[in-house]
């Protein structure tokens, strides 16, 4: 999977995941510095290593970079003028189109001052170091507070219980990790004892699940080979050149009683804002509002396990499509939620995952027409990451939010990141120029949306005494 993820670079989308860190205040760079030698360098040798390839279709391995030099990964940065948002997001424009260097490790880090009265890290990260997950591991291990919040991370479709994704009192925390980790060990069992299974098939109860299991196969199959996006005014051929934009943090309490009122988790509400972004995009462009594909990464490393020192990559992806014809909200939530639990209950995780496993083992030109086969089904990739429930500091200055975008490939032409964190939630939008110029607009529908959703999940004010209460 790594090698597939290094040979998927080109102009227009580049495989670099892409991380934000903001500080209330301004750290010791020093500090920070040191903290990446021993946190992330010393931990994690692929940090100080570079690809190399002997052959144009022989495998690729890490090997030590000789000319290693910790000055030219991390740079510091000081912003101009007014040192807002704004300036911090040109800033980081300039840079999301520029390859990392082959000769080096394959990461760059900016340690950012004048960004108002704090300051900001912006990490650049190529996807064959790591995926997603495992990144925002690394990072948290810079950070400090809760004993386990370095750990207290996941991903879209509830991939274990916790209070970010699913209200712990409705009891239906079952996780999709835990189902992965159980269908592939299945899966290993039955290549090791085929004998042993076939008889278990032969029973009346084994053969109808086997049955049950070949139909929601063939359904997800079905789904992953014919579905399609439409062409709408944020699909076009990618440019290369990137916008980004990311939102203020936004409280979770009364999203969450939103979610509980409507029997749906957090992770459901969010999603559906972000559907409520996608439609109010397409109808200002003049278009009417259809549904639209977003790849969704679903983490199958357990959380509770140390990462191993090379990283890689361990995950899945499922396509989720976006309630985004829809115009009314709780609608869009509901139709979310159904689609999300469907995904749930779906093997569809664990059939991308042999699919990525598979197409990791091809050569680099036949790999990429898998890649772009899937990837151009869908607009980009959309991750939701809980972090952690408490705040947290970073050499000693408290962390004030996190963002993360994974690279999109093909023709995909938005990322969406959500990543809640002590109790508030960020999301952040990274477009192409040539297709999305806009990302701003879809900021300002999610932030209405969300707004609008913490005044639907308010308790209606009690008029009159104790009578009225009563009633």
């Amino acid at each position: 999977m790594d090698t597939m993820w290094l040979n998927m670079d080109r102009p227009n989308n580049l495989m670099v995941i892409e991380a934000l860190i903001l500080l209330d205040g301004v750290p010791d760079w020093d500090e920070v510095i040191e903290l990446f030698r021993r946190e992330v360098l010393e931990q994690f040798p692929v940090f100080r290593q570079r690809p190399e390839q002997s052959a144009p279709m022989g495998q690729p391995w890490w090997v030590e970079d000789q000319d290693f030099s910790l000055d030219r990964h991390i740079i510091r940065v000081h912003l101009s003028e007014p040192g807002d948002d704004d300036t911090l997001q040109v800033h980081m424009e300039q840079e999301l189109d520029v390859p990392l260097d082959r000769d080096h490790p394959l990461w760059r880090v900016h340690l950012i001052s004048g960004y108002g009265s704090g300051s900001a890290i912006f990490l650049r990260i190529h996807h064959s170091l790591g995926d997603g997950i495992a990144l925002t591991r690394v990072l948290l291990s810079l950070t400090r507070g809760d004993p386990d919040a370095t750990t207290e991370v996941a991903v879209t479709t509830e991939v274990r219980p916790d209070e970010n994704l699913v209200d712990a009192a409705d009891g239906n925390g079952a996780g999709v990790i835990e189902d992965l980790a159980g269908l592939v060990g299945s899966g290993l069992q039955l290549a090791r004892d085929g004998v042993g299974q076939l008889l278990r098939l032969a029973t009346p109860d084994g053969a109808m699940a086997a049955t049950r299991e070949m139909v929601r196969t063939t359904r997800v199959l079905g789904d992953l080979l014919l579905s399609h996006n439409p062409d709408t005014p944020l699909s076009g051929e990618p440019g290369g050149t990137k916008r980004i934009r990311w939102s203020g943090p936004l409280p979770l309490a009364d999203a969450k009683q939103l979610g509980r009122l409507a029997g749906a988790t957090l992770n459901d509400v969010l999603m559906s804002a972000v559907a409520a972004a996608l439609h109010r995009y397409q109808l200002e462009s003049g278009q009417e509002p259809v549904d639209l594909i977003t790849m969704v990464p679903v983490n199958i490393r357990p959380l509770d396990e140390p990462l191993p020192p090379e990283l890689g990559n361990a995950f899945a992806l499922v396509l989720f499509r976006f309630p985004s014809g829809l115009s009314a909200p709780l609608d869009r939530l509901a139709e979310t939620k159904r689609r999300m639990d469907r995904i749930k209950r779906s093997p569809e995780a664990v059939i991308t995952f042999a699919l990525i496993n598979a197409i990791g083992h091809l050569s680099a030109h036949v790999a990429r027409i898998f890649v772009d086969f899937f990837a151009n089904k869908t607009i980009g990739v959309t991750t939701n990451v809980a972090g952690p429930r408490s705040s947290r500091t970073l050499a000693g200055v408290p962390v004030t939010g996190i963002l993360g975008w994974v690279p999109g490939s093909g023709r995909q032409t938005l990322g969406v990141c959500i990543f809640t964190y002590a109790g508030t939630v960020r999301v952040g939008f990274i477009s192409d120029a040539a297709v999305i110029p806009d990302p701003e607009r879809l900021l300002e529908a999610f932030e209405d949306e969300v707004e609008h959703i913490i005044h639907m999940g308010r308790p209606l004010p009690q008029r009159g005494g104790k009578r009225d209460a009563d009633r």
